[in-house]
């Protein structure tokens, strides 16, 4: 499994309308082969920030999805309103347990 993380910060005016666009996204990422989650998070000590965490079943659907009109599209939109390169970090994981 591939966890990846993307933290990011916008003006407290336009992350509103960077989270809708990145929650619009969200059923086309989701419905990719290999992912398994795509999550959105806006920060609650600091109404600037923004983190994505998707996990996807292998490196290659995570590669397939670096490579779709949904991250172009997102890429296009959001970029231009963070007021900083976006940190990404990406992990290889094996998942211990699944429980309900």
């Amino acid at each position: 499994m591939l966890i990846a993380i993307v933290d990011f910060a916008t003006t407290a005016a336009d992350r509103p309308a960077a989270l809708s666009h990145l929650d619009a996204e969200a059923v086309h990422v989701r419905a990719m082969t290999g992912n398994v989650a795509y999550r959105v998070y806006a920060s609650r000590e600091d109404d600037t920030r923004v983190t994505i965490v998707h996990e996807w079943a292998d490196e290659a659907s995570f590669e397939g999805y670096l490579g779709s009109a949904a991250f172009a599209s997102s890429g296009e939109v959001v970029r231009p309103m963070m007021t900083g390169a976006p940190v990404s970090r990406r992990f290889h994981a094996e998942p211990l347990a699944t429980s309900a």
